[in-house]
Formats: structure tokens, C-alpha cells, sequence
């Protein structure tokens, strides 16, 4: 499992780097509009965490308001393409969210999270680990997949299991095998409400833009969200 997602996000990073709207409106008219709507336009002082970076368009984002940014993904092709766009802008980490992370207590003010935590098995370890790095009253947002509409994917699903599931992204005219996991949503919250308080709990809605780019997808996403966005907060 970790292998092939670390192959496969490899290949996608050069994909990643030049992606625009018609080819990317699940990101940039989708999830990303929803998500900035909970990161503050102002965070000087703040040491903001990256967790998943990927290609680093949200690095760039928290730098531009001001952040102090350390940036990491599992994928040494993803690091490569974050360190091309922020030079030296962020601090940039090529690390596995599963292991212990290399940064001391209370090391941030903010972690942001977008679209990573539902390729990782042990996410007790991984958020043990984000409210250690997280000082007390810290904000941690990520968003994941909605785990209602994984379902979908599966012709036999046991919704109340953490099931791993291997779906097809046609992207740069390729078509990549990209397995995470589902879990049930009861599971997602008691998990988080182990050292964090919810905040905010968004299931986002597509873009006027999406709409007239793929208005049958924007039909699609306004009856089953894609996406589950949650803001949370260090207790």
C-alpha cells in the first residue's frame, strides 16, 4: 500500500506542477476555495505546518500570508517540485506521516492538511504526533475524502470498517492506481476528539466556475460531496 502510493504521487508530481482549472477543478474550484475560507489572511508569527504537501501550492499560500512554513510529504518527487516553487521560503522535509516527526514540542501554531490523511493506516500515531508538534490551542484543518461517498467505490462495502480501496485517476493522459483508505465517519471524529476539539465541519460545495467547466460533475458533487473539510483545535 505505502509503496504504490508513493510510486504513483512520484509519477503525478511533474503532472501536479502544471495542472490548471480544466484539468484540475477538484482542487483548485473545489477543495481549495473551501479550505482557504478557514486559514487566516494574516499569519505572521505563525509556524504553519504542511503535512502532505505535495507539489506545494498550499506552502505557497501560507508563505504569501506571512507564515514561517515547513513542508513535508513522503514522496521525494513531490519535495523536488515543493522546493522548485518555494525556494527558500519553506523549510522542506522528504518524511513518512506514520513515523515520529523530526520537530519538537509545541513547534507550531497551525497544521494544514489537504487531501493526505486517508492514505495513512495509523491515525492514532499520526495525530498523537500533530498534537505533540501543535502548541496548546493550535488549529489543526485538513480535509480528507467524504467517507459516504467512497462508499461508491465499492461494490461490497462494510461501512463501518476501515477499508482499503484502489481508485482510477485519468490525469496528463495516464491512468494512475491510487489506493487509500475509507473509514467510517464515527471512527474519523473519535479519533480527532482524542486530543482535539472540532470546530468546523465543511462538506464543500463546487465553484460557479466548476459548474460552467463540468456541469455534470458540478450535479454530481451538489448530491454526494467528494470531500469532508474539518477545522480542529489542540486542547
Amino acid at each position: 500500500m505505502k509503496k504504490q502510493v508513493l510510486e504513483t504521487f512520484n509519477e503525478l508530481a511533474g503532472v501536479y506542477e502544471t495542472m490548471g482549472n480544466e484539468n484540475n477543478l477538484y482542487n483548485t474550484q473545489y477543495e481549495r476555495p473551501a479550505m482557504m475560507q478557514h486559514i487566516p489572511v494574516d499569519l505572521t508569527g505563525f509556524r504553519v505546518l504542511d503535512a502532505g504537501c505535495s507539489a506545494g501550492w498550499y506552502s505557497r499560500q501560507l508563505a504569501d500570508r506571512g507564515a514561517q512554513v515547513t513542508s513535508v510529504d513522503m514522496s521525494p518527487e513531490m519535495i523536488a517540485s515543493t522546493k522548485k516553487l518555494m525556494g527558500e521560503n519553506a523549510d522542506v522535509h522528504c518524511l513518512d506521516l506514520e513515523e515520529r516527526l523530526p520537530f519538537e514540542d509545541h513547534s507550531f501554531g497551525f497544521i494544514v492538511s489537504s487531501l493526505t490523511l486517508h492514505y495513512l493506516k495509523d491515525w492514532p500515531a499520526v495525530l498523537a504526533e500533530f498534537s505533540r508538534v501543535l502548541e496548546r490551542g493550535g488549529s489543526f484543518l485538513l480535509s480528507i475524502h467524504h467517507p459516504l461517498t467512497d462508499l461508491q467505490l465499492l461494490e461490497e462495502s462494510q461501512y463501518f470498517s476501515t477499508e482499503l480501496i484502489v481508485d482510477q485517476w485519468n490525469k496528463g493522459g495516464r491512468t494512475y492506481h491510487v489506493p487509500f483508505y475509507r473509514r467510517p465517519l464515527s471512527e474519523i471524529l473519535n479519533n480527532l476528539l482524542v486530543d482535539f476539539s472540532i470546530e468546523h465541519a465543511t462538506e464543500p460545495q463546487p465553484t460557479q466556475l466548476f459548474k460552467e467547466l463540468a456541469p455534470e460533475q458540478y450535479s454530481r458533487l451538489m448530491k454526494s460531496p467528494n470531500f469532508l473539510i474539518l477545522k480542529a483545535l489542540k486542547k
